[in-house]
């Protein structure tokens, strides 16, 4: 009887003892899982949440804005200003204005001196070989007249080589040219201002201004120096051109070589067309 009481005993005990542990497991998860829900935890498997909608100022900061809403300004830095030479016959334009060098650049022929204003005129330094500038602005093509001042600064050869446009072509007035006397367009005909029918020559003083005054009209090139005439060519029917070393200067541009020279006062003036 005693041994039955003992085994009855330890199986109620044992009983008990699952009953409570039972009790417990369910004490933890009626306290876990409200926790669990409250605190937005989920199951890995659950569809992820929507992206968060963009706010007003990333919306704002990723809009395009239309090209006709864009800020004058920046529109006008694009466009580099230029030199209104839209002239009606009789008008004028000065292409310098004496304190800089405005729409005038430094032709880049490689060796080239320095260049800069100076007393109210361009100073063009002795360079390895030549020194110019260019025009960047607009031009007249035809019908035209082009009026300067240059002067031999030092140096012995050309001091003032005026490329300038005739129509679709260029042609190059030199004065001073091959061991410093010698004047003319270069090229007529395939032939430069040494060897061609508008070949002269004039004696220059260093440190001498000079009045220089070019028309370009249909058919004929003619040339003033200090108005006595150096050249009045007819251009019919001739190849007008210019040398190789002169193509940087197109359209319009002045040029020394191996020489100092200077140039001050240029001007351009619209001639009326002519009366077919």
């Amino acid at each position: 009887m005693a041994f039955i009481q003992v085994d009855v005993s330890g199986r109620c005990s044992r009983t008990e003892s699952l009953h409570s542990l039972c009790r417990a497991v369910m004490l933890i998860l009626a306290l876990w899982v409200p926790a669990a829900l409250l605190s937005g935890c989920r199951c890995p498997c659950a569809a992820p949440a929507p992206a968060t909608e963009p706010s007003e100022e990333t919306d704002v900061a990723m809009q395009t804005i239309p090209e006709d809403e864009v800020a004058p300004a920046a529109q006008e830095a694009e466009e580099p200003p230029k030199a209104a030479l839209d002239l009606g016959p009789g008008e004028q334009v000065r292409l310098f204005d004496g304190v800089s060098l405005g729409q005038w650049k430094v032709t880049n022929f490689g060796g080239q001196g320095d260049v800069h204003v100076d007393d109210g005129a361009i100073y063009l330094e002795m360079g390895s070989y030549a020194t110019g500038i260019t025009w960047t602005g607009p031009v007249v093509r035809m019908n035209y007249e082009i009026t300067l001042e240059a002067m031999r600064v030092d140096g012995n050869d050309f001091f003032c080589a005026l490329t300038f446009p005739v129509e679709d072509n260029c042609c190059t007035l030199v004065l001073g040219g091959w061991g410093g006397t010698l004047c003319g367009l270069s090229t007529i005909d395939y032939y430069d201002a040494s060897e061609n029918l508008t070949t002269t020559f004039y004696s220059f003083k260093k440190q001498t201004w000079y009045h220089v005054r070019l028309r370009v009209v249909a058919n004929r090139i003619t040339a003033w120096l200090d108005g006595e005439q150096l050249v009045d060519l007819d251009t019919t029917d001739r190849r007008i051109d210019i040398r190789a070393e002169m193509d940087l200067c197109q359209p319009l541009g002045i040029a020394t070589w191996v020489t100092t020279g200077a140039v001050r006062n240029i001007y351009l003036t619209k001639l009326p067309d002519p009366i077919l």
